[in-house]
């Protein structure tokens, strides 16, 4: 199978990595981020020199230069607290609040010395959120053809280091992004453009997609953040905003520029280029991208949370934007929540087969769903916590706050990161804990936001009101920092010294910056509390955080007081299962995982048409057949050498079936196995009759090897280890669905269990299947959600029916063990078979698969001297294509040789 190490990947984003300014620019770019990360070295650093005599200044000192406005306060503040008085962005919404004068600093700042060529750097609130994209909006007047490059904060900077940490080795190997500049650019006149597009690709591996600002600010401003993400934020706007959200004419925007990306990848599309969509602004481009492109390899990934389908189905465009999505060869999400909701939307709004693997298009392709946690660049993070910068300020911090216990967050002001919550649950902390007034102390950091989403978010007057309450001369109980006011060393410096991180979000994907103060914390190894709505929270090794309900104010208080006075040993007990996490799902994972799947699954779609197949010529094997000296012989029985009228029959040997076995057997160059999903009471029926065979029962969880010396064999049981108490639980779920679906019936296996929900002639259009179908894919889903990854199970959907059985069993993993060296096509072995290790053996001369499993095939066919042949009807990787009528004839002609 090809590598995507073979392929370029074309990533495709909202924002390119950099973006560009004019020479007349004398503003740097606010961080803002959509992606929950800080920036890296990849962004630019705050410009501070030190001579040598000058004392290491503090964050405080460092900000005053750039405002003079210190944070209004109810009391003065003294030296002990340095940040007391140099939060100036949040000064003016407070001021705005408590009409009162600012007491200014008991003392002067101590003095700071810049780099005489680095710009002033300004703290300015954004009017709307495509205001913080724009840096400026001068109207006529046209920039100079003199421009330069700069790192671009307003992407999505997660996936900008991820994607960094694959590059330039041998992981990831060329690449090319697509996405817009993330600036104004109706003033840049034709030349610059041209100019822009040339130095992009030359110099960034990038191609700029050009679009009108006003169009941008409809696409950008409107539907994708009143809209959209309300939305996939569990959030339904009241009015006024009822009317933007259920008939926003901005969608017509949206469409437009989706369709301009989807330009830009088509034109600079090259054979065998993996197409990696990202976000939800980019919801539609994968269909529109499909349309021109029918086997381009097209995967999408959706950085943030996706709600149930009742959430979704108030979207006006929800059909759109789900069948804008389906194009895609697959749909990763960050949770298996997420990837649940979303089948469960597909398949109530859209009427189609959801099953836990993925989704059938009524075209008949199948689009998988998968799960990739995104993490951090663990390697990365750790070079610059070595920093000699970070140290200084690690030292500065334990210095200033020497005594105190020091509770960090790190949030965007949007109303779906909780900060209200937070703030409200750290006053309920005070009131219930007197004991730390004066002793502890939270500092929040805040993404920069708009103007509106900080009103909405409604943290200024509890900020005001709790230290106006609890200041005195040298404390003050909440510090106020924003990105743009605080440099990356200094932010590592206060994960590195916290004594706890809390996050409190209603809604959120994966929280990285969680990842961050983990790894930061390597040395303390302080807790962590987290919301259980974040998508971190449901991953195993999260869970030994302390978990809360940013809705109970209450009992995150508790968690404070639990967090801050938590002992060595049990903070280093949770400490350690978070880091294990952490430094195994990181971002390489994340990338080289979900490309890994992205290319393995187009594979799959690209099989082959039945039609395309060349039919099986007995003539064109006969030469290797007659000249081996031995040949393994795979069978399938249902559907092959047996077809069942009724799925309640019971199985009878048929006597052509008998008969052809025994003649096959009879050569003792052959080994003949039967694969089959019977269980093994039926399939002994075969061993009084063809007692030279060996057997595969329950789609590999039996095997019984072939009689030695006219001995029978024994049963063995390859599912032994496993935990069987699912079944009670799944016959439950299924016993409701059964109710609900006449005709349907349930048959319990020893390792397994089968629903058949439809026992009538196979009339596609018929009116109850589809329903019928859609049941049966809403059971497969409580399933899986409920069990699957609990017991480690695996759900085989066919067209009248569903198996579930144990995971990492299969007919391929029966398979794989028969071929090993001492395995059951040989002898008894004691210990022979682990399902992570069935490589496949060439010690055969010719291996002759027939039969309808198609992964079986697949894997067959990288076996030297194996010759495939499928009766499934379906598009396959086998070599050959037989109809069932002809499978006993065909099989004669081989006895008779």
């Amino acid at each position: 199978m090809a590598s995507y190490r073979d392929h370029r990947v074309i990533i495709v984003s909202l924002f390119l990595p950099n973006t560009v300014a004019l020479a007349t620019d004398s503003t740097e770019l606010s961080y803002f981020p959509d992606q929950d990360t800080v920036p890296t070295p990849l962004l630019s650093q705050s410009t501070i020199t030190r001579t040598p005599t000058s004392p290491l200044l503090s964050i405080v000192e460092d900000l005053t230069v750039k405002s003079k406005t210190p944070t209004p306060s109810g009391t003065p503040h003294g030296e002990l607290n340095p940040f007391a008085s140099h939060f100036h962005s949040l000064g003016s919404a407070l001021s705005s609040l408590r009409a009162r004068e600012s007491t200014p600093l008991s003392k002067p700042p101590l003095p700071i010395h810049y780099k005489r060529d680095a710009p002033a750097r300004h703290s300015v609130r954004k009017a709307s959120r495509s205001a913080s994209l724009r840096r400026r909006q001068k109207g006529s007047e046209s920039p100079t053809s003199t421009w330069h490059f700069e790192p671009n904060p307003q992407g999505n900077v997660g996936l900008y280091n991820a994607i960094a940490s694959v590059s330039g080795g041998s992981m990831v190997r060329r690449k090319l992004w697509v996405g817009a500049l993330g600036t104004a650019t109706d003033a840049f006149d034709s030349k610059v453009r041209e100019q822009v597009d040339v130095k992009s690709r030359d110099e960034n591996n990038s191609i700029p997609v050009w679009i009108d600002d006003n169009e941008f600010s409809g696409f950008y401003d409107t539907f994708c953040h009143q809209v959209l993400w309300p939305c996939l934020h569990y959030a339904i706007p009241d009015a006024p905003k009822t009317n933007v959200f259920f008939e926003s004419s901005s969608y017509a925007q949206y469409e437009a520029c989706n369709q301009k990306f989807a330009d830009a990848i088509i034109q600079n599309y090259q054979e065998g280029d993996i197409v990696w969509v990202n976000d939800y602004h980019l919801m539609l481009v994968p269909a529109l991208v499909r349309a021109a492109l029918p086997s381009a390899i097209i995967g999408f990934f959706l950085h943030v949370s996706f709600p149930s389908s009742e959430i979704f189905r108030c979207l006006a465009v929800r059909e759109q934007l789900l069948k804008g999505l389906l194009g895609a060869d697959l749909i990763g999400f960050q949770t298996a929540n997420f990837a649940r909701h979303f089948r469960q939307t597909v398949s109530r709004i859209l009427s189609l087969e959801a099953v836990p693997k993925g989704v059938t298009t009524r075209e008949g392709k199948f689009v998988d769903v998968g799960v990739f946690p995104m993490g951090i660049d663990v390697n990365t993070l750790t070079k610059k916590r070595k920093d000699p910068e970070v140290t200084e300020w690690v030292n500065l911090l334990r210095t200033r706050y020497a005594g105190m216990k020091l509770l960090v967050g790190r949030d965007k002001l949007d109303e779906a990161q909780g900060v209200r919550k937070k703030l409200q649950a750290f006053e309920e902390f005070l009131k219930m804990y007197p004991e730390f007034l004066g002793q502890v102390v939270l500092i929040q950091v805040a993404l920069s936001t708009t103007e509106e989403n900080e009103t909405q978010g409604g943290v200024a007057d509890i900020v005001a009101r709790i230290n106006s309450r609890y200041s005195n001369l040298t404390y003050q109980p909440i510090v106020f920092l924003h990105t743009q006011d605080l440099t990356f060393s200094q932010y590592l410096a206060l994960l590195t010294v916290a004594d706890a991180f809390i996050v409190t979000s209603l809604r959120e994907g994966m929280a990285l910056r969680t990842h961050e103060f983990v790894e930061c914390q390597e040395t303390r190894m302080r807790p962590l509390i987290l919301s259980e709505f974040t998508g971190s929270y449901s991953y195993a090794g999260f869970r030994s955080c302390i978990a809360v309900n940013p809705w109970d104010s209450i009992n995150t208080a508790r968690a404070i007081h639990l967090a801050l006075n938590m002992t060595e040993d049990e903070a280093t007990s949770r400490w350690k299962d978070l880091h294990r996490h952490v430094t195994t799902q990181t971002a390489q994972t994340f990338v080289t995982t979900f490309l890994t799947r992205c290319t393995r699954v187009n594979l799959q779609h690209q099989q082959r048409d039945p039609s395309s197949i060349p039919v099986f010529d007995v003539d064109a094997i006969v030469p290797a057949y007659r000249h081996s000296a031995e040949r393994l012989i795979l069978l399938d029985l249902e559907d092959t050498l047996w077809v069942r009228e009724r799925p309640e029959h019971s199985f009878e040997p048929p006597n052509d079936t008998v008969k052809i076995l025994q003649k096959l057997c009879a050569d003792k160059k052959n080994k003949v196995w039967l694969l089959s999903g019977l269980p093994r009471a039926a399939m002994d029926k075969l061993m009084p009759l063809v007692p030279d065979i060996g057997l595969v029962a329950e789609n590999g969880c039996f095997i019984k090897p072939r009689a030695i010396r006219g001995k029978m064999q024994e049963w063995i049981n390859m599912v032994v280890n496993y935990n069987m108490t699912w079944k009670t639980p799944c016959l439950e779920m299924l016993a409701y669905f059964t109710e609900r679906t006449p005709g349907s019936f349930t048959v319990t296996r020893e390792a397994s269990i089968v629903w058949y929900f439809w026992t009538q002639a196979v009339i596609q259009n018929h009116t109850d299947r589809g329903w019928v179908k859609r049941q049966a894919a809403e059971a497969q889903n409580h399933i899986w959600d409920s069990l699957g990854e609990r017991y480690g199970l695996r759900i085989i959907p066919g067209e009248n029916s569903f198996i579930v059985l144990p995971n990492n069993i299969s007919r391929s993993t029966a398979v794989g063990a028969i071929l090993r060296p001492g395995g059951p096509a040989e002898s008894i072995p004691t210990m022979w078979f682990s399902p992570a290790e069935t490589g496949p053996s060439t010690e055969v001369d010719l291996l002759f698969c027939l039969g309808g499993d198609e992964k079986l095939m697949s894997r067959l066919n990288e076996v030297d001297n194996a010759e495939t042949v499928t009766t499934s009807g379906k598009e396959s990787d086998a070599k050959w294509r037989l109809a069932v009528s002809d499978v006993i004839p065909t099989l004669w002609k081989f006895a008779g040789l």
